[in-house]
């Protein structure tokens, strides 16, 4: 498959191409605020040097959440634009999947409790058990305290969550794998999550919240409306 994925959620960004049986392109930068500014000539650079227009993708595939809200924001904007200009469907993919199966690449785990930094002293938790084919979560995603994360009886334990609350996580025996939400994971899942009726028309590229917020920070805004106006400008210089 041709595919363009991308991951803003954490802080650092991810990009990846797949193009049919060559190699996976990949490449990595600072997320937050930076990767409004980023994300788009970098994702059109790595297009380019796989050869493929947007309009030759199979799909579009990006970190929907949960996550910062800026970032959330930044990549579902993109999506949502470049996917609008060529006319292919989009592939939100929950980012805690994403560490899950990050986990099963490098350590081979197929029941995972996915970890990743909330700030404001809490974390998202969401337990993944791997079919074979997919990846199925285990209840809801979960915003808790540290000391809250109930890990399940012989699960690996995956995410960025340690840094912060290592001494606060429950851990007892569990195996510990460090890792964020990464571009190339997001294109391992695409074609079962394709292929199970997951993609979604472009107008669809939403954000999944988990932490309630109601207002954006000024930062924010002007995060979203460079991401929107970029995205629009490379549609139109698009052939």
């Amino acid at each position: 498959m041709n595919l363009l994925a991308f991951d803003t959620s954490t802080e650092a960004m991810s990009i990846a191409v797949a193009h049919g049986d060559a190699p996976v392109l990949e490449l990595r930068g600072k997320g937050g605020a930076q990767a409004s500014a980023t994300l788009i000539p970098q994702a059109m650079d790595l297009l380019a040097q796989a050869g493929l227009a947007l309009a030759e993708l199979d799909a579009i595939v990006f970190g929907a959440g949960p996550g910062s809200f800026t970032g959330l924001r930044t990549a579902c904007s993109v999506a949502q634009g470049l996917a609008l200009g060529a006319g292919v469907p989009v592939l939100p993919v929950e980012t805690l999947m994403a560490v899950a199966e990050e986990a099963r690449r490098l350590v081979g785990a197929t029941e995972v409790l996915a970890l990743l930094d909330a700030r404001m002293d809490e974390v998202y938790a969401a337990h993944y058990r791997h079919d074979g084919v997919l990846w199925r979560r285990q209840g809801e995603i979960a915003l808790e305290a540290p000391e809250a994360v109930q890990v399940p009886p012989g699960c690996w334990v995956a995410g960025n969550a340690f840094a912060a609350y290592r001494t606060r996580l429950p851990m007892d025996s569990a195996q510990a794998v460090i890792t964020v939400p990464r571009a190339s994971a997001l294109l391992r899942l695409a074609p079962a999550l394709l292929a199970a009726g997951q993609g979604r028309a472009a107008d669809q590229a939403l954000p999944l919240y988990v932490r309630d917020k109601v207002a954006q920070t000024t930062a924010e805004r002007d995060a979203i409306r460079a991401a929107a106006t970029a995205a629009a400008a490379q549609d139109r210089m698009t052939p």
